[in-house]
């Protein structure tokens, strides 16, 4: 092979590298915002029933207009474990974390599994990394 002809070779190779990790990059990029958004999504199905429990009277297992005793435990959201005080849940897409409830309102915590600290071996313990924030209303989701 001429000289001209190697280092066409080494050239594509190169070409060909660079346009390899440029992909990997944008692909894990559009992972990351992809799982953040079915987090977001999580946390409207989340807030969905809640608003169920609240308008439901107390006698049929509902929050009698007050969000104090809601807990993970009465969400037909799709989970795969739930703490022992059920204010904490996971399933693929990340944490869930309720951080405070009173009558009108309750806040919860989202930790993205996507996120680089997030401990896949022990999904109810990771509460490190990046996190999306909302309080849930009756009416609304504010996002924090």
């Amino acid at each position: 092979m001429g000289q001209q002809q190697l280092l066409l070779v080494i050239l594509v190779v190169i070409v060909v590298g660079v346009a390899t990790v440029v992909a990997l990059r944008v692909t894990d990029s559009q992972l990351k915002q992809s799982n953040q958004t079915k987090v977001r999504y999580d946390i409207q199905s989340i807030a969905a029933s809640a608003r169920g429990f609240y308008l439901k009277p107390d006698i049929m297992g509902g929050g009698d207009n007050s969000f104090t005793s809601f807990d993970f435990s009465k969400t037909s959201f799709p989970k795969l474990k739930i703490s022992s005080n059920g204010l904490k849940t996971y399933n693929e897409n990340g944490t869930y974390v309720i951080t405070s409830r009173s009558n009108a309102q309750f806040e919860i915590q989202a930790y993205p599994s996507s996120d680089d600290k997030y401990d896949n071996d022990n999904p109810l313990g990771s509460t490190d990394g990046s996190s999306i924030k909302a309080v849930i209303k009756e009416d609304t989701v504010e996002w924090q």
